[in-house]
């Protein structure tokens, strides 16, 4: 809930602060990129007063709600309170706690939590003496007042710093992880289906942006393929104003091809393969420090553990999975979050690559011995990526 005279936003972050000074200040700097990038591409008017520990968001009633759904949409920040700004005296937030509760729809027993900031002769009380003073504010400006501290089922936050006061009602969550851009970029293995936007969220949540590549199976998937793929990187995207990277579609139709005619079995190993070894390429071009996947291990054939060790050795850089020991349901639960699964279920046509009976605890050997050469294909592939801007 915003309070009705709702002018900053109290903005938290977690990880960066058990860094090093040195290292949290780098992170910091970060942070507060991101945040302005996402306050100015969503036109939120504001204005970001940033203060070491507790950076704030001065802004007006009006945009209080759309400047505290922008920080919680940011990297790194763990979660975001829409605030009266007062003075840090006991009459002032007691007004500010009388206006906010009177504004306030209370069903339930009410409590007052208070956190007082700075040196002991900074105020004149104490954190318990804001909590009695201000549980009686809020009692007067009730119609029908019950306390309960234990089980409250609304509770009024006071945090009261040597120069100023905040009056809250909400610690919304926020991603939390690192500010994005704080590591190296990934290149992120983007099909358009549930899983991989997922994980591309996941490692973008830990700091490392993401250059999406989407392999385009051509007669293979169906007409929908490519328009999901571009719609989940435009949604990856929404996450990262000043971070995007144009999708990349590699064109892999003859690799399919290639595998169907030639490989059984292990087909699907064979052409997991081929993805990396472009993903390789992608990497090298654009100084990335890793490929990520949505896989997860025995989610399919191709993803027992035996399986993944055989398509991993194919390429030099690590392969990161950040959906490992996911059920599918987590992964689905967090796609709904992340507004992908939608466009992720869109009946995209049959895939008809995959084997009748596909091996399921391959060795490197076998999988060798029945792969064809496909560096002709892998080069082609690389030469003929497109760039589409999400």
């Amino acid at each position: 809930m915003t309070p009705p005279e709702a002018d900053t936003v109290l903005v938290r972050y977690g990880d960066i602060g058990v860094k090093s000074t040195k290292v949290q200040r780098d992170m910091e700097r970060t942070l507060e990129a991101n945040l302005r990038a996402m306050l100015d591409i969503r036109n939120v008017t504001c204005e970001l007063d940033w203060r070491w520990s507790r950076p704030r968001i001065r802004t007006d009633a009006d945009a209080a709600t759309a400047a505290t759904d922008a920080a919680c949409d940011t990297f790194g920040i763990v979660s975001a309170s829409p605030a009266i700004s007062t003075e840090p005296t006991m009459e002032s937030i007691r007004e500010a706690l009388s206006e906010t509760a009177a504004g306030s729809e209370v069903e339930g027993p009410f409590a007052v939590d208070a956190r007082r900031a700075g040196e002991r002769d900074d105020h004149p009380f104490t954190s318990k003496d804001i909590e009695r003073e201000g549980g009686r504010a809020v009692w007067d400006a009730l119609d029908d007042p019950e306390v309960d501290l234990e089980d409250p089922a609304r509770t009024f936050h006071v945090e009261c710093r040597p120069e100023e006061a905040f009056v809250f009602v909400e610690k919304r969550a926020g991603p939390g992880g690192l500010p994005l851009g704080s590591q190296r970029p990934l290149v992120a293995l983007l099909s358009g289906g549930i899983d991989s936007p997922v994980a591309a969220w996941e490692v973008m949540k830990r700091g490392s942006p993401v250059i999406p590549l989407y392999f385009d199976f051509e007669a293979y998937g169906g007409v929908d393929h490519v328009a999901r793929a571009i719609e989940s990187a435009r949604t990856l995207a929404g996450y990262a104003p000043n971070h995007a990277r144009d999708l990349r579609i590699a064109p892999a139709g003859a690799a399919a091809d290639r595998l169907v005619s030639d490989v059984g079995p292990t087909r699907m190993l064979s052409l997991r393969r081929f993805m990396l070894r472009v993903a390789e390429r992608v990497a090298e071009e654009t100084r990335a420090a890793g490929i990520v996947t949505g896989e997860a291990i025995g989610q399919k054939s191709s993803q027992t553990s035996a399986n993944l060790a055989v398509t991993d050795c194919v390429t030099d850089l690590p392969v990161h999975r950040p959906l490992l020991a996911w059920d599918k349901q987590e992964i689905i639960a967090r796609a709904r979050e992340l507004d992908t699964y939608e466009d992720a279920t869109i009946e995209a046509g049959c895939n008809r690559i995959a084997p009748d009976y596909p091996e399921t605890n391959a060795s490197l050997e076998a999988v060798e011995g029945n792969e064809p050469d496909l560096g002709t294909l892998v080069a082609e592939a690389v030469a003929g990526i497109e760039r589409v801007e999400p």
